[in-house]
């Protein structure tokens, strides 16, 4: 394992982190000893991760954990009674020793800056509750949340969750035809939007889109408009409510005790046919996970300020707000892009406020680290502990240079790999074992997961599927209103089986690597490959920005290899074989791409995820599916008129 590593945890380091005092606590040394016994008796395990998080219940569970034979439906923490809302603010705001905490700080891009304590996020937080029952919202109805990374935001979703209702957070760069689907499938009754935010300079009109979603919805009554920009906007008297009126009436409230499995939360994922899943968390799942990766495995505490780059519409925004706040950290929003007005934009807030635990993405590293005016160092980043990663593969050069020019060679970087469906990760950087590039070099604890054959064996050194052999915290309650759609993404190749759709390595060092989605995964003449593979031989041109890779039909191979690629210079003539050459030395020749295509950018989404399932669909004028998650969908018409 040490012959891999690049990060060593050291003794001082060691036995600061709350994960090695939980441990000694429960009376464990060793760490894989302790992981073995958080998947061998999972009821004990969560229900230390209870204790240990002090989360806070109105009426105590009668049992951790409770389910059949068939384990697709759990229930957890049995006749207790709960709020999210009593765990990430109440119980902070009503001690003296941490009511004046910071608990949110918000950055626009235009650089205006507004801070809460916990007391005062408190004091919103419940005229936004007494404003939304007087116009009518009740315990179990449903909103949707399509708003920017704004103070607002967070305060809204904590007091619909105060009162017993269901947010559910779209992605705020949607248009209206993304919102309306979202809304119909879970029949949305409210609407939170702003009249518009910043974005690059400019003002982006949300009201607009929400207009034409809202007239999309029938079950809609109402939207909800908070002024961000002082932009004028369309305004329907008998519909739209202004949110400076509504947090005028400031009455108590009190906070609604929920049951342990009452849906809190429902965040929409695309899928692959283009209709959204609606998955299902509740209040003692996604806040309690998200609370335990980031609090006992990322190290966040009480003083802490966690940043993510994300918006609320992705699984990283829920989690930003109750990983930091359940456990008594700031959390930063930032309304802005990172490379916007320069390329330095994400190290100065890092530096501006103190941040401790920043998320980033590989994709954005990958565009800052080539761009002449990315200089890190110019910014003090001291106060930086932890770099989180997620959203999809790294490749060795950008996550070295994350290592090396951002965190000195000094702070770790903790790969964090689970999704929507997980409410967090099931693979990790614990920080009690040494960490190398790429990699991850444990699952989660608490977290039994395996990487399977096709015949369903567990299996080492060799690329298999990602899967998860018992109940955890935080798994989806299924999809809304669609349950049979929700044993047929994850029940159906392996019995009493998860099957997560990554395709893994795990090998004899103990070291995880993710090679792509299995959908993603190139099957070149019997030969097994994932894209992440293709795509970190290609990217090693000094040349080259990123790449991406794809499987297209080849009538003797069965499948042939195709590369994307965006350059920092205009291509010369032989490029394309020198990259297929790279490949061919790094992987083989049997492995080698048969084409290699220069293209502007790559289509992804505005937190850096790429779509190789939609490069693939344009390359071959196949259906698109779900695009509006898509940030620049102008690069397919690009895409569409390649020679294949």
């Amino acid at each position: 394992m040490e012959n891999k590593a690049v990060w060593f945890p050291n003794e001082k380091e060691l036995t600061n982190y709350r994960l090695y005092n939980w441990m000694q606590k429960l009376g464990y040394n060793d760490y894989d000893s302790f992981y073995k016994k958080s998947i061998d008796d999972v009821s004990w395990f969560w229900d230390e991760v209870m204790k240990e998080l002090n989360i806070s219940w109105y009426e105590p569970y009668q049992q951790v954990l409770q389910f059949e034979q068939d384990w697709k439906m759990p229930k957890w923490f049995v006749d207790g009674k709960i709020n999210v809302v009593e765990n990430a603010l109440n119980k902070w705001a009503n001690n003296t020793a941490t009511q004046f905490h910071t608990a949110i700080i918000s950055e626009g891009e235009n650089g205006d800056v507004v801070r809460y304590s916990f007391l005062q996020l408190q004091t919103e937080v419940n005229k936004a509750a007494s404003g939304f029952l007087k116009i009518g919202m009740q315990k179990g109805d449903i909103v949707t949340i399509y708003m920017p990374m704004i103070a607002e935001t967070v305060i809204s979703i904590l007091a619909l969750a105060k009162i017993g209702c269901i947010y559910s957070p779209v992605f705020s760069g949607y248009r209206a035809d993304a919102i309306a689907s979202r809304m119909n499938a879970s029949q949305s009754t409210y609407l939170i939007t702003a009249d518009s935010f910043f974005r690059r300079g400019k003002k982006i009109p949300m009201k607009t889109e929400a207009d034409t979603a809202a007239n999309m919805t029938p079950s809609l009554r109402k939207i909800i408009v908070v002024n961000r920009t002082n932009e004028k906007c369309p305004w329907d008297e008998k519909r739209d409510v202004d949110w400076t009126q509504l947090l005028s009436t400031g009455e108590s409230v009190e906070t609604e005790q929920m049951d342990s499995n009452d849906p809190f939360m429902l965040i929409y994922t695309s899928g692959t046919t283009g209709k959204p899943k609606g998955t299902v968390h509740t209040h003692s799942g996604f806040p309690i996970k998200a609370a335990f990766d980031a609090g006992i495995c990322m190290d966040v505490k009480q003083g802490d300020t966690l940043f993510w780059y994300t918006d609320m519409g992705w699984m990283m925004g829920p989690f930003l707000i109750f990983g930091g706040l359940l456990n008594g950290a700031t959390i930063l929003l930032f309304e802005g892009v990172p490379d916007y007005p320069n390329n330095n934009r994400i190290w100065q807030l890092s530096s501006k406020h103190n941040v401790t635990h920043l998320g980033i993405s590989p994709t954005l590293i990958r565009s800052l680290m080539n761009k002449d005016d990315t200089n890190p160092h110019q910014f003090d980043l001291s106060s930086l502990r932890l770099i989180g990663s997620t959203g999809e593969p790294w490749n060795q050069d950008p996550w070295m240079w994350l290592f090396e020019k951002v965190g000195n060679k000094k702070i770790p970087i903790f790969n964090y790999s689970g999704g929507t469906e997980i409410s967090g990760g099931i693979l990790g950087n614990i920080l009690l074992k040494p960490i190398a590039p790429v990699t991850f070099n444990s699952p989660i604890p608490g977290m039994k997961a395996d990487v399977f054959n096709s015949l369903g064996q567990s299996v080492t050194d060799e690329v298999g599927e990602l899967v998860i052999t018992k109940p955890w915290v935080g798994m989806t309650k299924g999809f809304w209103l669609e349950n049979d759609r929700y044993e047929e993404a994850y029940w159906q190749i392996f019995n009493q089986t998860w099957v997560h759709g990554d395709l893994v390595i795990k090998d004899s060092d103990g070291f995880w690597t993710i090679t792509g989605r299995a959908d993603d995964i190139l099957n070149i003449a019997g030969k097994r490959v994932g894209p992440a593979e293709i795509e970190s031989a290609i990217v090693h041109h000094h040349d080259v920005i990123e790449a991406a890779c794809i499987g297209i039909p080849h009538p003797i191979k069965g499948e042939s290899a195709v590369c994307f690629v965006v350059m920092k210079n205009s291509p010369s003539s032989m490029l394309p074989n020198d990259l297929i050459q790279l490949v061919a030395i790094s992987l083989g020749k049997a492995l080698k791409p048969d084409l290699v295509h220069f293209i502007p950018a790559l289509p992804k989404t505005r937190n850096g995820k790429i779509m190789r399932r939609i490069i693939k669909a344009a390359y071959l004028n196949q259906p698109l599916g779900d695009v509006s998650s898509l940030e620049n969908i102008e690069v397919l018409d690009i895409i569409k008129q390649l020679k294949i």
